[in-house]
């Protein structure tokens, strides 16, 4: 019988950029949208979809070996689990994403201490009310089940809401008073999972491809020639994570430099390379970068 580890993917806001950095870390997942139980090309993972504020508690009492799922719901959930990796991306970037506390645009509210008695809508019912506590104010903090930006000022005083950019709070009219809290997507294991040779080595193994595919985002690969009067020019405009890669071509005298390089740098490196007498500059894309 082949040995497995259960894998509980958030459903949700997160999954549509889980699955894609599953699929770049080597895993084909394919999800039916009448099963939680997805299929995955790999005999020794059994995955189920979950919601990520779920997780946290199916992988503290065993039901599940290991997960994805954010730093908030593990907070919300006093969740006792190990952290196996920090998972750098979220639903729309590679930034961690922030629970703020939010007021209409014309409250004369300026920040927490003026919302002693006032009504808080929130998912994020716990760390919400721990946050008032360190404050020492006391409001009535009551369970969100959506749609919470609406809420303001019709129904609630104020809201403690997950953004990453902000927009969708300017667009609802809300400014943040504060940051309750940071939260980034977290790969955890279960306690006695972890204990398990077989099981850790697996999910250390995931974990290291994850991480790997989220290292090559936003990067790409260059490859250029150069003749050896100007090698040392081109050097020195080349970033690098270590140092370039440097061979001799058949060519005399012309050597081939190949570089991993910040997407976002590359446009203006291009021009600055070729002037320096780079040739034959290939740029392309990278799916895995394991340190």
């Amino acid at each position: 019988m082949t040995k497995k580890i259960k894998l509980g993917l958030p459903k949700g806001s997160l999954q549509e950029s889980t699955l894609r950095m599953l699929k770049k870390a080597g895993f084909n997942v394919s999800v039916s949208s009448r099963s939680y139980f997805p299929s995955i090309d790999d005999p020794e993972i059994e995955t189920v979809l979950l919601r990520a504020q779920e997780l946290p508690q199916y992988v503290e009492n065993g039901v599940l070996d290991c997960g994805i799922t954010g730093a908030d719901w593990i907070l919300e959930n006093n969740a006792r689990v190990t952290v196996v990796t920090d998972l750098m991306y979220a639903k729309q970037g590679m930034s961690p994403v922030r629970w703020v506390l939010a007021v209409p645009d014309h409250s004369t509210m300026k920040s927490v201490k003026d919302l002693q008695g006032k009504r808080i809508a929130t998912e994020l019912v716990g760390v919400t009310k721990r946050y008032l506590k360190k404050n020492k104010i006391k409001a009535n903090v009551e369970f969100s089940w959506g749609a919470t930006e609406a809420k303001v000022p019709q129904l609630v005083d104020a809201i403690v809401e997950l953004t990453e950019t902000g927009s969708s709070l300017r667009a609802h009219n809300l400014k943040i008073i504060d940051t309750i809290c940071q939260s980034t997507t977290q790969f955890i294991a279960n306690k006695e999972a972890w204990k398990d040779a077989w099981k850790k080595d697996k999910i250390e193994h995931v974990s290291l491809l994850l991480q790997g595919a989220i290292s090559a985002e936003e990067k790409v690969g260059l490859k250029l020639n150069a003749r050896e009067e100007d090698l040392k020019k081109i050097l020195s405009i080349l970033p690098a994570m270590r140092n370039p890669t440097i061979s001799s071509l058949s060519r005399t005298g012309w050597y081939a430099i190949e570089v991993v390089a910040d997407e976002k740098v590359v446009r203006d490196l291009v021009l600055k390379l070729k002037k320096a007498g780079a040739e034959g500059i290939i740029e392309y894309t990278l799916t895995k970068v394991i340190p």
